[in-house]
């Protein structure tokens, strides 16, 4: 059953609008002119608060989702097995000034809260980025909110964009938001990017989160890099990093690569965080090494890797501390 109140947009134009509006009073516009001018237009004319929206092709991307809050019960709808092609953006408009930018999958249910919606068709990608990009050096979520969106755009133009604002002379905390997008959606090009980083960034904390975000890189080269940095990297915190990401791959080599840090690193916390990502591998993967290491280990490392299979709760833990207390 449809309830009341959605406003279908079948009649408008195919340009990967929202599928649904909830509450919205929504017109629709032509942003061909230019898109920055057609936004100052509504923004000029809109005292009372209103949202304008737009879609622009995405880059595919699984961590492009929906903020759904659910009233209790069970509510039927569809499971998107792969993730959309376009990316909605979302400018909300108050007193004459932008308020907020939010960027959402369109197969998301919107609710607008009654407020009006200006729906524009006919938005060029490099056109929105670089409307997006005079909003950046706003402050809290309008500078993140617009600097998120051009992360999700597939236009080469987001590429260039994102750099700009990696260069060493921008606030560390945009440096590292940056390089996280550049794991989570540029693909190719963002691997390229993050490799640059952290082979000679000065900032050592861009250089960690620039580590980190290789584990959200779905380029099979990412592992390799991250294993070679867990392995060799002269930086101890690099590694430590390095290591902490390996578990949010899946991939067997990680297993050699951790008991590697474990038997040959020579900073003790290092090898003590390979030991805890070991117990974080997916499926109990990592509990066979734990024991080899608990049975002749190093003092430290046999501590806690038994501590770790105390905590794993798994049955070959319990058999081998079964074994050990016969004896």
């Amino acid at each position: 059953m449809i309830r009341a109140g959605w406003v279908f947009l079948a009649a408008l134009p195919l340009a990967a609008q929202p599928k649904l509006l909830v509450n919205a009073q929504i017109d629709t516009r032509s942003a061909a002119a230019g898109l920055e001018r057609e936004v100052k237009t509504l923004q000029a004319a809109q005292p009372q608060p209103a949202w304008i929206g737009y879609s622009v092709p995405s880059v595919r991307s699984f961590n492009m989702g929906c903020d759904y809050v659910r009233d209790g019960g069970n509510i039927n709808g569809v499971v998107h097995l792969e993730p959309p092609a376009s990316v909605i953006v979302l400018v909300r408009v108050e007193g004459n000034v932008i308020t907020r930018i939010r960027s959402v999958s369109p197969n998301c249910e919107i609710d607008a809260g009654g407020v009006p919606v200006h729906w524009l068709n006919d938005v060029q990608p490099p056109q929105s980025v670089g409307f997006l990009l005079t909003l950046v050096p706003e402050r809290d979520r309008i500078g993140d909110g617009a600097l998120s969106a051009i992360a999700m755009h597939a236009d080469s133009s987001a590429d260039q964009a994102l750099e700009r604002f990696l260069a060493p002379g921008q606030p560390q905390s945009i440096r590292q938001r940056v390089v996280s997008w550049e794991g989570s959606y540029r693909g190719r090009h963002g691997l390229d990017v993050l490799k640059k980083v952290i082979a000679g960034d000065p900032d050592e904390r861009v250089r960690e989160r620039a580590v980190s975000a290789l584990s959200s890189s779905r380029e099979p080269e990412a592992l390799d890099l991250l294993s070679s940095i867990a392995r060799s990297d002269p930086n101890s915190r690099l590694r430590s990093q390095a290591v902490s990401s390996l578990n949010r791959k899946d991939d067997k080599r990680i297993i050699e690569t951790l008991t590697f840090v474990v038997e040959n690193d020579k900073d003790l916390q290092v090898k003590r965080r390979a030991v805890s990502a070991l117990q974080s591998l997916p499926d109990g993967a990592g509990i066979p090494v734990l024991i080899q290491m608990a049975r002749r280990g190093e003092p430290e490392i046999r501590k806690q890797a038994m501590s770790s299979l105390g905590n794993s709760r798994d049955p070959r833990a319990t058999a081998f501390f079964e074994e050990v207390l016969k004896k």
